[in-house]
This record gives C-alpha cells, structure tokens and sequence, in this order.
C-alpha cells in the first residue's frame, strides 16, 4: 500500500507519499517521496481576499506535477487538504474546480479545527501521562492550539493568525487577545506545562538553536534567537544561515507567536517533534484503510 498527503498551506503546499511496512508487529511510514513548493497563496488572500491570476495558474500547474508524482508512484490512496488561505479566498472553490478539470485531482478544504484533528493524530506518540502539554501549530494563516492531559485531548481551537497574515498586517483586531484569554481560561490552575511546537519554522529554530540534538527548546533560548534574528539582514538569513527566502521573512513573526503563547501559558520549553499535517493525514489515510480491509 502506498499513500500520498498534499498539504496546500498559506505559505507553501506540500506533497508526501509514504510506504506503510509493518514488521515484527510494529509500523514504519517509510517516506519515499517529499517536495516542497514555497507557492505563498496567502500573500494574495490575506491582502486582497482572493488568489490573483497568476498565483492561479501557478497552483494548477503545480498539482498537475504533483498529481504526476501520484500516479507514477502508483498511489493507493491520496489526500489534498487546502488550509486557511484558501478557507478565505473568495475564488478558493473555482480552484479547486479548475484543478479537479485539469487533472483530476479532488482538493478539500478544511476546517481549522479538522486540521487541529489531523495533526493531533501524530502528536500524541509524544507524550508521557499525568503530564499537561499545550501543542501549538503556527502556520501561515492561522495558528492550532490544543490542550492535553496526556495523550488526552482536552480542547482545541484555531486562530487566524499566522505568518504570512502577520507580515500583511491582514490580523483581525482583538484576534490576539481573543488568543491569549483562550489560554488563560482553559490553562486553569496547572503549574508545570509543556509546549509542543509544530511547523517549519520551529523545526528551523530548532536546528538554529541546538547544536546538540535533543527534544525541547527552552523560551530563553528561543527569545535570544530572535533577537539575533531581528538584527540580522533578510539576506544574511538567506546566506548565512541558509534559510530558504519564503522562511527567511516568516521566521520571525513565528517565532513572536511561539514565544507569545508559551509566556502566557507559563511553558519554559517547547518539545519539537518531526511531524506535521502531512504526517497526520497519513495516519488517517492508513488507519482508514486498516478499518476498511
């Protein structure tokens, strides 16, 4: 069995396709193909409510190569989930429309709670019980936060914030503060929380910030890297730094929303695991067949 993720972010879209192998009892996803397309759909909704022409053509052209992917690796099965910036376009569904007539390929569009959902499968390998987690996913458009007991989820909830949205200064007012009393109010009274970051930018600071390998960034740590950030020219990321241009600009605003979040919610470190929406929408394609055969 071979199955295919296409995660259509605000910032880039995403095609993973993986081998499910089980031996002696356990399951691996061996990942036979990823690529990563930095498209940036929300630099056009988030400024004008819809996806200009080109970005259109872009993105048609784009799904063509990756419906080709899918058909040469011979794909069982395959899962397109477009995220907040086509949740917001007023031309989002015309897209999908224009997809599905020149390959063949069905997108869905999903909630932000449903994308919460997706990852949330991936999230709880990760975690010890009788342990308080907060995962945050900071995406382009928006950004998940889901409170554990656990492996318990106990609330969840999506916010349109993200870093493309935030370098157009398209946030909605009160937006943020709406983001902060959430956490206040369902943190309750626990003292001891853990962060659970995912999304590129903090597996980027991550790498940026641990020359020697290990689970978890501490809030000092990520609050000094910023600040290095800050003082550092867009293009000395690029160089110095080897970021890629569409993660040079957005690793900033990313950064001041991890660290917004984990200082209201009193968390002095962020655990970084390997995985993603694409890595979720895997697991459920593959739970979904285990069910069915």
């Amino acid at each position: 069995m071979i199955l295919a993720a296409i995660d259509i972010g605000s910032n880039a879209v995403r095609l993973q396709i993986n081998r499910p192998i089980t031996y002696n009892g356990v399951t691996i996803f061996k990942k036979l193909q990823y690529i990563r397309f930095p498209l940036r759909l929300g630099s056009d909704v988030f400024e004008n409510n819809q996806i200009g022409d080109q970005k259109f053509r872009e993105f048609i052209t784009l799904m063509r190569a990756f419906k080709a992917m899918i058909d040469l690796y011979k794909v069982d099965e395959y899962y397109a989930c477009a995220t907040s910036a086509m949740r917001e376009a007023e031309n989002g569904n015309a897209l999908i429309q224009a997809v599905k007539a020149a390959c063949d390929l069905d997108i869905n569009i999903i909630s932000g709670d449903l994308e919460a959902e997706l990852i949330n499968r991936v999230i709880a390998f990760n975690l010890v019980e009788d342990q308080q987690y907060l995962h945050i996913d900071v995406g382009g458009g928006s950004t998940e936060l889901t409170l554990y007991r656990g492996e318990v989820k106990n609330v969840s909830k999506s916010f349109p914030i993200g870093t493309v949205r935030l370098l157009k200064h398209s946030e909605r007012v009160g937006t943020w503060d709406e983001m902060l009393q959430w956490i206040i109010d369902h943190k309750g009274k626990v003292g001891h929380l853990i962060a659970i970051g995912t999304g590129g930018n903090i597996r980027k600071l991550y790498e940026l910030t641990n020359k020697e390998k290990g689970k978890y960034i501490g809030i000092q740590k990520l609050e000094e890297e910023l600040e290095i950030l800050k003082n550092m020219p867009y293009e000395e990321r690029v160089v110095n730094l080897q970021l890629n241009e569409d993660r040079a600009d957005v690793i900033i605003p990313a950064s001041e929303i991890y660290i917004s979040i984990m200082k209201k919610a009193g968390a002095r470190k962020i655990m970084v695991p390997d995985v993603g929406l694409k890595d979720g929408i895997i697991s459920y394609l593959y739970d979904k067949n285990q069910v069915s055969s």
